[in-house]
């Protein structure tokens, strides 16, 4: 893909990250994956893997604010994990510190390991799952955004199984996701992650939560928190102090255990 081709060259982090992505027809990075590489606290270090990492707007970000982090971009689709690649070569702050792998993250082990998503691998997994369930509403037809977006019933249960595999028994795990299905989050979640923090997501301070960021680690033994929520809008529309700094660069103010 050029930029002719339907791509445009897009600024996040107040523009200290420059992103190719397509215009249309698969997902679109935002403020999701923004927030999701925020929440990883600032002086993180190793090796973060970002599953689902589509142009890899949040493992980028990431690697842009951890200058002491490497990162693993994970994309299924061949023409997302080119545009990625391209993006890591195209930050100075990023370059030599990114590689990407094409997997599925939902296949068996063996191919995922064949892959090089190989078990134990990462200090650190982030990852944005689709968010739109296949029994929730219709797909897109245009399969790229479909992909992207919509999550079998079961499907999620296997991307955290892959998170658990490939992350190293002392690491850490964060997820963003629709606050409606936190009940199959936590399904999937099951025994398989403790010390579980949660910080639900509001757009403005008189609605419910829309999104929520997980994090937990394998086998922790610390109690179930929820943290106060996040506020992403103020009165008057715009995005609040805190959340301007996180879109220009900075990690969530959030202390998860």
């Amino acid at each position: 893909m050029s930029l002719s081709d339907g791509v445009s060259r897009d600024g996040f982090l107040g523009n200290q990250l420059m992103i190719d992505q397509p215009r249309s027809g698969s997902h679109r990075a935002g403020l999701d994956a923004v927030l999701l590489a925020a929440a990883l606290p600032d002086g993180t270090t190793g090796q973060v893997v970002d599953l689902g990492a589509g142009v890899g707007v949040a493992g980028l970000a990431a690697a842009q604010r951890l200058p002491e982090a490497n990162v693993t971009l994970v994309e299924i689709d061949p023409d997302l994990a080119r545009l990625a690649e391209g993006n890591a070569a195209l930050n100075d702050a990023t370059a030599g510190r990114v590689r990407v792998v094409v997997a599925d993250v939902l296949a068996p082990a063996a191919a995922r390991r064949a892959a090089g998503l190989v078990d134990d691998l990462a200090d650190h997994v982030i990852m944005n799952p689709p968010y739109h369930l296949a029994d929730r509403g219709r797909s897109s037809p245009a399969p790229g955004r479909a992909l992207a977006h919509a999550l079998s019933t079961d499907a999620i249960d296997g991307w955290v199984r892959a998170a658990a595999a490939v992350l190293k028994p002392a690491g850490t795990l964060t997820v963003i996701f629709r606050a409606d299905e936190l009940p199959r989050l936590l399904s999937a979640i099951g025994s398989r992650f403790g010390s579980l923090a949660l910080l639900p997501i509001h757009a403005h301070t008189d609605e419910p939560a829309h999104r929520l960021i997980l994090r937990g680690r394998p086998q922790g033994r610390a109690p179930f928190r929820i943290l106060p929520g996040l506020v992403l809008h103020a009165d008057d529309g715009g995005f609040r102090p805190d959340v301007e700094a996180v879109l220009r660069g900075a990690g969530l103010p959030i202390v998860w255990w």
